[in-house]
């Protein structure tokens, strides 16, 4: 059972890692008329996933999992993973771009160019950790919540690799280098996975407080970087079809959920 469940994990983390990066590559290679207009259509997607994931499934057996007295400290233990990630993003760690020109990694065209793809590159790893931190603790949890919470991770993934791509390129990567550092750091989520999944082992009283943090992250990263990217096609057309896609993210995730179940 062990053993399988740790394959569970490590299979899972490479759905939210090495194939994310595999999508976005293939993404990057259409032109860029049809590029512009597909990735908002994932972005609305993956904005619907992420707080169906953390909303349905991460919070309710976050607080299943602690004692009926204690259950305020769930809530304490979101809005503090709220005003982590934000500080995470004061100190550029964890912006992630959406388009191929990010208003906060635009690199400089003088100076700039090489560290900013750096940066790029060591945000992304540290998130990717994270994300498999938190597959784990959901599958530790319960499968069929760890296969909801690779699905919201692996959503928002795709568009967030093909903005750190863009990025990549206008630092003057070659597409060949963007792609093979994209793999060599999407490879933390394995890493974080495994290394959560011996560590959690025997600290399972730790998982609803991992699984409160996943909640604040995939919330955070909905609101304070999907949610804006869509407000910025305001015409009614595009406001119909974001709140489809949401609804169609929604709708996923419950329903992968409750078939699981």
């Amino acid at each position: 059972m062990t053993v399988s469940l740790l394959a569970w994990i490590v299979i899972f983390s490479l759905l939210g890692g090495l194939l994310s990066v595999l999508a976005a590559a293939l993404f990057l290679l259409v032109s860029e008329t049809l590029r512009n207009h597909l990735l908002p259509h994932l972005v609305s997607f993956a904005t619907g996933t992420l707080l169906a994931a953390a909303l349905l499934g991460l919070l309710p057996h976050a607080l299943a999992g602690v004692a009926s007295t204690d259950t305020h400290v769930i809530p304490l233990a979101v809005l503090l993973g709220l005003l982590g990630f934000f500080l995470l993003e004061k100190l550029v760690l964890w912006r992630h771009c959406h388009a191929d020109h990010c208003e906060v990694h635009v690199p400089d065209e003088k100076d700039h160019r090489h560290s900013t793809g750096t940066m790029i590159l060591i945000g992304d790893s540290l998130h990717n950790f994270l994300d498999g931190i938190l597959i784990a603790g959901a599958f530790l949890t319960d499968i069929h919540l760890g296969v909801v919470t690779s699905l919201a991770v692996a959503a928002h993934e795709i568009p967030q690799e093909v903005g750190d791509f863009a990025v990549l390129l206008h630092s003057g990567y070659s597409r060949g280098r963007a792609f093979v550092y994209n793999v060599l750091s999407s490879l933390t989520t394995v890493i974080g996975a495994v290394l959560a999944w011996f560590a959690l082992q025997e600290m399972q009283h730790l998982l609803p407080y991992i699984l409160a943090v996943a909640a604040s992250s995939f919330i955070y990263i909905a609101v304070a970087d999907l949610i804006p990217t869509l407000h910025q096609r305001a015409e009614g057309k595009a406001a119909i079809q974001q709140i489809i896609l949401i609804a169609a993210g929604v709708l996923l995730i419950y329903a992968t959920h409750s078939t699981l179940h």
